[in-house]
């Protein structure tokens, strides 16, 4: 398959006004040196600072450069999603605009793509220029996603990635699911997920635009798409099951009281009677709940068949009549 470019080079921006054009003229040297054809996507996330004004002006100057503004903050992963729609190289390279990433690790990042085969390639920031407060909570979350999501990569937030074209092309990013794009990866097929050790710059311009709050978010959103990843096309594997266990084990327990209380009648003339037990409650509240789960997980495969999307599959390539 031909492409229009080598690489597509997708970054996302809020409130980099300082950095954009030192950004650019870094890009550019690092592509002409290593004979490149590429484009570079500018997408401000909504900043209320002169970024746009400079991304145009850049844009005036360079026809490789191409511009997108929100209206608003979105977010990060709204941005990369906007710019992965709008990228045609074969490569397509993210990084942040604040220039901590270096674009001197983009020619490796391309061979790690092109010629070893990566679908995905992680840069990891073995030494960082941030504060403790900061690494520490890093270090948790990655060790917590490798665990959860059985990738076996130490930085899954750096924002210096690299990716083939289908990869980008095949799946969605919103909310704050930029931190998870090799998980999404994964459960769309893409195994072949490399890392490559990159330098981390120190901050020259502003501050981080990023929170203590964003590793509780992150947390809930890792939970998110692994549930949805694992169980989006089968819903009734997960609700079905639980509900099962729990009504199984409810009407276990229900049971096993009235044959108690039956022995005990028999045997000995009187006996405690179930309705006293907190153990009949709970084996009640099982057996609601697993049929509620149940019903739950019968309504979500009924709603997944219903969806416009339900059997569309990511198909890798094609051949022959069916190339198109």
């Amino acid at each position: 398959m031909q492409y229009p470019y080598d690489i597509s080079v997708v970054v996302p921006l809020f409130n980099e006004e300082e950095s954009l054009p030192e950004l650019v003229r870094w890009i550019k040297r690092v592509m002409h040196a290593h004979e490149f054809s590429y484009e570079v996507i500018l997408v401000d996330d909504g900043s209320t600072d002169r970024s746009w004004d400079v991304v145009c002006s850049l844009s005036a100057e360079d026809n490789t450069l191409k511009g997108i503004s929100f209206n608003r903050n979105y977010g990060k992963s709204a941005a990369l999603n906007e710019g992965f729609k709008r990228c045609s190289g074969e490569v397509v390279i993210t990084m942040d605009a604040d220039l901590q990433d270096s674009p001197e690790e983009i020619p490796a990042l391309y061979d790690m793509i092109k010629n070893q085969r990566y679908d995905l390639v992680s840069g990891w920031k073995k030494k960082r220029y941030d504060p403790l407060s900061k690494t520490i909570p890093t270090k948790f979350f990655n060790a917590a996603t490798r665990k959860l999501s059985g990738i076996k990569l130490h930085d899954f937030n750096c924002g210096l990635k690299a990716y083939r074209q289908l990869v980008v092309k095949s799946i969605e990013v919103h909310g704050e699911m930029h931190r998870y794009i090799p998980v999404i990866a994964k459960w769309n097929g893409f195994t072949r997920i490399g890392e490559k050790p990159v330098q981390h710059q120190e901050r020259k311009y502003g501050t981080t635009k990023f929170g203590l709050e964003r590793f509780v978010y992150g947390f809930l959103d890792l939970l998110s798409i692994t549930f949805v990843s694992r169980f989006k096309k089968r819903p009734m594997h997960f609700f079905g099951t639980m509900g099962t266990l729990m009504f199984v084990v409810g009407l276990g327990i229900t049971v096993w009281l009235i044959a108690q209380k039956m022995f005990g009648v028999y045997f000995e003339g009187r006996v405690r009677d179930i309705v006293d037990q907190p153990l009949f409650f709970l084996a009640l509240v099982a057996v609601v709940l697993g049929v509620q789960l149940f019903l739950a997980g019968f309504l979500a495969e009924m709603i997944s068949m219903a969806s416009s999307k339900s059997n569309e599959y990511l198909i890798r390539d094609r051949v022959g009549s069916l190339r198109k």
